[in-house]
């Protein structure tokens, strides 16, 4: 059979936009007060529109409110109540919605197949430059987030955010940083590796070298910095050239993640097309397999009411790769 490249179906659900940071690179912020909220009946009338059409994971990605503000705890309940929805809705919700409080992190734990939060850079350098109007890009508060990810058995995705300002030595730092965490919880499923990829509403206009083109060698590195079990992941529609994603995946990538109708932090750069990535990749021998937000060994922390679910696509997952390597091996011997 061909390498297998895995993929999330994905659907993205985006309580509010408003974000009291001021990343200069963003294109997804709108500032506070300009936002309306997502309402559960909007959310609901979204989320019928992808039943019966492949999607798996629910990904909750938002902006922020600040974590002293008033309005913290209505926007909490407001990602919990969208996570309760999609996974009463048949999805498998995922949230990303930048730093939590501890006891915040551990209630979406119950209604959530993993999280996410990308620690982008461990470099101070930053706060002074990309990051001088975001409080919650402090290295050390999003390193925090990892640390009680593990201590809370959270399936966790994380990642590195290239060519913001940072140096060759900082995305080491960065992976040793990841590799650190993981070898003392063992809870990181997957590393990102995201290129910046100048989009038209950030403000950020500074000329950088392209960084995807340095992808392959990061990809090498990771590779030997990360722990075998942890998946790297390269977001393909930020890959401008299908030959580098290639020679990503030759490098040891081995994930796309989330796929759907629109990258909401990346709107210039939308989703390639199952059909268009597999024209791509099946010549050069790799196999596109969809998969959850939750990779396998993570299976054990799952909340009770996600194990059947969960457990039954793997099932019937199995069932059909059976059937597949099957058919494969009686064309291979004729």
């Amino acid at each position: 059979m061909a390498n297998t490249i895995s993929y999330s179906p994905a659907y993205t659900i985006v309580p509010t936009y408003e974000c009291f940071n001021r990343c200069s690179y963003c294109n997804f912020r709108t500032e506070p007060g300009k936002d309306k909220w997502l309402e559960l009946s909007q959310a609901r009338n979204l989320l019928r529109s992808q039943q019966n059409r492949g999607t798996l994971e629910v990904l909750l990605l938002s902006g922020e409110v600040h974590p002293n503000s008033q309005q913290r705890p209505a926007w909490f309940s407001r990602i919990y109540d969208l996570c309760v929805l999609a996974a009463e809705m048949g999805f498998f919700p995922h949230t990303n919605v930048g730093p939590l409080h501890r006891e915040e992190m551990a209630k979406l734990r119950q209604v959530n197949v993993s999280m996410g939060l990308m620690l982008e850079q461990m470099t101070p350098k930053l706060l002074e430059t990309v990051h001088r109007y975001a409080p919650s890009k402090i290295p050390q508060v999003r390193r925090q987030q990892l640390e009680w990810a593990g201590e809370l058995q959270i399936p966790f995705t994380t990642g590195l955010l290239l060519g913001i300002g940072e140096s060759e030595e900082d995305w080491w730092e960065t992976l040793e940083t990841i590799a650190t965490l993981h070898c003392r919880w063992g809870h990181i499923q997957e590393v990102i590796l995201q290129p910046h990829t100048q989009g038209t509403r950030q403000i950020w206009q500074e000329n950088t070298f392209p960084i995807y083109q340095q992808l392959p060698e990061i990809v090498s590195k990771a590779r030997e910095i990360l722990p075998e079990n942890m998946t790297i992941q390269i977001p393909p529609n930020l890959v401008l050239q299908p030959q580098i994603l290639l020679d990503c995946l030759q490098a040891g990538a081995r994930d796309l993640g989330g796929i759907g109708p629109t990258d909401e932090v990346n709107p210039d750069y939308p989703h390639p097309h199952r059909r268009q990535l597999q024209e791509i990749l099946e010549p050069a021998g790799w196999q596109l397999q969809p998969r959850l937000p939750v990779y396998p060994q993570y299976d054990g922390w799952l909340p009770q009411w996600f194990r059947i679910p969960v457990s039954r696509w793997r099932e019937r997952v199995a069932a059909d790769c059976a059937i597949a390597e099957h058919a494969f091996d009686r064309r291979k011997n004729l």
